[in-house]
């Protein structure tokens, strides 16, 4: 049997069709439905990966919180996962994403930060509150929020800042410019 033979028996291959003038065009070997099944849209309506343009910046923090609660739900550090689906950093460059610039390109490096710092507080917290919430612009919002941890007498304050982009394929959606701690946004003069 030969490459092109394999190829077209194969379920999911694609056929090129030649016609009389020369031109090609391609076509799917299995039927390919027009749109996905409601079952499948109501599913990711449940339980969302990362950001989503119906969610209003205080859904987006909630939302992020949510999944640290339960970092290990479905899976392990599902909730670490979903905090870097709606970092705003580039990962080819250095981020002040939790105040110092550094390089967190690599999903490891994020997650390390979460484990071995005082961002740990964050997974599997108990309790949280919310202390705070500003537009600081239209498009940019910041609100702190206490956590109680899984530990005794761990207690932490955070601030998130969000962005709205405007432009490009996340225009409309609310990402998180930074996590900080709460003496990292004092010291660097960022408190509100």
């Amino acid at each position: 049997m030969s490459f092109g033979s394999s190829l077209l028996s194969h379920p999911h291959s694609v056929r090129f069709l030649f016609n009389n003038t020369g031109n090609s065009r391609f076509k799917a070997a299995a039927e390919v439905p027009d749109s996905l099944s409601e079952d499948w849209f109501k599913s990711r309506k449940k339980r969302p990966f990362g950001p989503r343009l119906d969610f209003s910046a205080e859904d987006a923090v909630h939302y992020q919180l949510e999944a640290l609660k339960c970092n290990d739900q479905p899976r392990q550090d599902y909730g670490i996962e979903v905090m870097y689906r709606f970092a705003g950093f580039d990962p080819f460059e250095r981020s002040t994403y939790f105040g110092p610039f550094f390089d967190l390109g690599q999903f490891e490096r994020f997650r390390r930060i979460f484990h071995h710092s005082t961002y740990r507080v964050l997974l599997g917290h108990k309790e949280r509150k919310i202390m705070s919430t500003l537009f600081v612009e239209e498009n940019k919002y910041k609100q702190r929020v206490w956590i109680r941890g899984s530990r005794p007498e761990e207690e932490e304050i955070f601030q998130f800042t969000m962005v709205q982009r405007v432009g490009g394929c996340w225009d409309g959606y609310w990402l998180t410019e930074s996590l900080l701690h709460d003496t990292d946004t004092f010291a660097g003069g960022l408190a509100y």
